[in-house]
């Protein structure tokens, strides 16, 4: 008699070469994670908001000493997550908020962004800001971009011409995007001396750090999630350098930044089991991150066989806005959040049997 087909995992685990040695060694110890991770992906998010359920309760509780939390674009609200005092509630909060939200049949830049801040508004709620700013362990930092040029410009037409210089200029180089844009770290002003985090003085590109608190936090959080062409910019954030910031994932797509350092380890939940640098290096496969800034860094992503299984073959992305009606799209979107509910149950039955060495695979 046939045996039937064993389920294809539904996740994968990735990491550096120091990762793999430590967890082979001695598993995965929770004290041992300094850094949470979060890349732009905009809606993409919701394939991972299950996952963060399952980090919010059985990751967040074991960490210990200070731990960096850093996110461009989405990624940096699902930290303002974490960073609360009930960070399982302000998942529900942001879940519910993201896949209810409509708009007008032609939407321009203007609504987008009132409904977008409208969302982040649900997700702090009244205490989140200072939660974040006074939790006592998690850090969190907020990396934005800063337009210069064209790419300041709020007119469509210019600003489209200053993305695409940027495209062009940074297929041959990713150094060139230095020309247009500077990197903004927002980050938490108890990070001083040694306990600065591990980006701090990252170099690359022009970089201003400037602390978090109350009369910026909200504002550095909207401004990295400020899609260029698709929302507003944000200008002149308090505390920060006059200007005009943008997405963070511009330069920071996928965090390709040092992720840890004295020695600790670095939790990354992503939409894909790989990483892009920067925004404009998504069809750029031979961009690769630096492999000194992910060689403690573990990577756990959908697996592509779960990932084909999903309604319309994919994760949700901001082209469903286009692509599918209204229906269409808060149906799908809430079966794959649905869906995504395996990916929380293999990852809780990862850290229940502490095989996460058997899982693991080099990037």
């Amino acid at each position: 008699m046939s045996q039937p087909l064993r389920q294809a995992r539904a996740l994968t685990f990735t990491a550096g070469p120091s990762a793999i040695r430590e967890i082979r060694a001695d598993g995965l110890r929770l004290e041992r994670i300094g850094t949470l991770a979060g890349a732009s992906g905009g809606a993409k998010w919701l394939a991972l908001s299950q996952l963060d359920r399952v980090i919010a309760r059985r990751i967040l509780p074991g960490l210990r000493g200070s731990v960096h939390m850093i996110g461009t674009s989405i990624g940096a609200w699902r930290m303002a997550c974490f960073g609360q005092a009930d960070p399982l509630a302000a998942i529900d909060r942001f879940e519910s908020a993201y896949l209810g939200q409509t708009y007008s049949e032609r939407p321009d830049r203007a609504e987008i962004s009132r409904r977008t801040a409208g969302i982040l508004d649900t997700v702090l709620g009244e205490r989140g800001t200072g939660e974040i700013l006074a939790h006592p362990v998690l850090r969190l930092h907020v990396m934005t971009v800063r337009s210069r040029g064209l790419a300041a410009s709020e007119r469509p037409a210019t600003l489209m011409a200053g993305l695409a210089a940027a495209a062009g200029l940074n297929a041959v180089s990713r150094r060139t995007l230095g020309l247009m844009f500077d990197r903004v770290l927002f980050f938490d002003p108890r990070c001083t001396g040694t306990g600065r985090p591990p980006f701090f003085n990252v170099p690359g590109f022009p970089m201003h750090r400037v602390p978090l608190g109350e009369h910026n936090l909200r504002q550095a959080i909207i401004a990295t999630g400020s899609i260029p062409l698709v929302m507003a910019g944000v200008r002149d954030i308090p505390g920060a350098p006059e200007g005009m910031y943008r997405d963070g994932g511009v330069i920071d797509y996928h965090i390709d930044l040092p992720h840890s350092s004295g020695g600790r380890l670095s939790l990354f939940a992503h939409f894909y089991n790989y990483l892009r640098p920067g925004w404009f290096d998504k069809r750029l496969s031979w961009r690769r991150p630096k492999p000194s800034h992910i060689d403690r860094t573990i990577l756990v992503s959908p697996s592509p066989e779960f990932v084909a299984s999903l309604p319309h073959g994919k994760i949700p992305d901001r082209h469903d806005f286009v692509n599918l009606t209204t229906e269409e799209r808060m149906a799908s979107w809430r079966k794959v959040v649905d869906a995504c509910r395996r990916l929380a149950d293999e990852f809780e039955d990862v850290l229940d049997r502490d095989r996460l060495d058997e899982r693991l695979s080099p990037f």
